[in-house]
């Protein structure tokens, strides 16, 4: 049987050329690798190497048998990943998103997990098809067969304005309008920043990781920054209550402020989806 760790040195080799850069990538000793590449041309019963003096390349065959160990080790690495995946499924619904708003809705409970980072739309039907999360919400409809999603409600973007600025006392407000204006922003709002950065003309962003960073530059100006009417349910928005921090909250009235929610899962998994969604539902904001 085929040692993995001797394939890893294999395709390390195919892609450094040398033994010495093949050592320092592994963080092995160069004879550890001399020894591994003799082993494993015995295990292959073929010359994987042409040896010559103060050189060793791969011959023809070697090149094929560190294409087919590359491919090998992929696929192993994707099997195990499947697998943990499965695992954590059968103990945690793991709830992923391509915008953080509706996370904000997702119910407290023990069995129910955030995933770390946001999904591309175009991996939505591969994170649920390999088990890396069992639900997603999204901007659009994914159109699979053993998809469905379900429609959920509208996100209206918002700004939260100075009480004294010129638009504070409008009830909506246009990108138009926030031309030329400073917002801070947090980075992670999905598609929402390249929204904001394309529709409002001659902006300044200044965008922020960290959320505590973020609350304290709000606390300590007068700059505008967006919320939405999901964030209303966020504890993390409490903490930037408009009223406390002498802000008006006003709808942006552009089309396109106005996302649509989707909630994708695989259909063999409705009925485990179902009460999450049923806790959504009642929680989303009313018009």
């Amino acid at each position: 049987m085929l040692d993995y760790y001797l394939l890893e040195q294999l395709t390390t080799f195919a892609k450094t050329g040398t033994l010495t850069k093949t050592a320092a990538a592994l963080n092995i000793t160069q004879p550890s690798v001399t020894r591994g590449m003799q082993k494993l041309e015995e295990d292959f019963g073929v010359q994987l190497f042409d040896r010559q003096a103060n050189r060793i390349k791969l011959t023809p065959t070697g090149e094929l048998a560190a294409r087919e160990a590359e491919q090998l080790l992929t696929a192993g690495q994707t099997m195990l990943t499947k697998i943990q995946n499965f695992d954590r499924g059968q103990h945690f619904t793991i709830i992923g998103a391509t915008i953080p708003g509706p996370l904000t809705l997702v119910p407290n409970r023990d069995d129910v997990q955030i995933a770390k980072a946001f999904i591309a739309v175009d991996q939505i039907s591969n994170a649920l098809k390999t088990d890396q999360v069992a639900l997603i919400f999204s901007d659009q409809e994914i159109l699979d067969t053993t998809i469905e999603s379900q429609y959920l409600g509208q996100e209206q973007l918002q700004i939260n304005l100075d009480q004294f600025t010129t638009f504070a006392s409008q009830s909506t407000v246009s990108f138009q309008d926030l031309g030329g204006m400073s917002f801070v922003v947090m980075r992670a709002i999905g598609p929402w920043s390249d929204m904001i950065k394309q529709d409002i003309p001659n902006a300044q962003f200044m965008y922020q990781d960290d959320r505590a960073a973020f609350i304290e530059i709000i606390k300590h100006s007068s700059l505008p920054f967006f919320t939405s009417n999901l964030s209303q349910k966020d504890a993390f928005f409490n903490e930037l209550s408009p009223h406390q921090l002498d802000r008006i909250t006003v709808p942006i009235s552009d089309e396109q402020a106005k996302m649509p929610i989707y909630a994708n899962y695989l259909t063999h998994n409705k009925r485990q989806i179902a009460p999450i969604l049923e806790m959504i539902r009642a929680n989303w904001p009313q018009k």
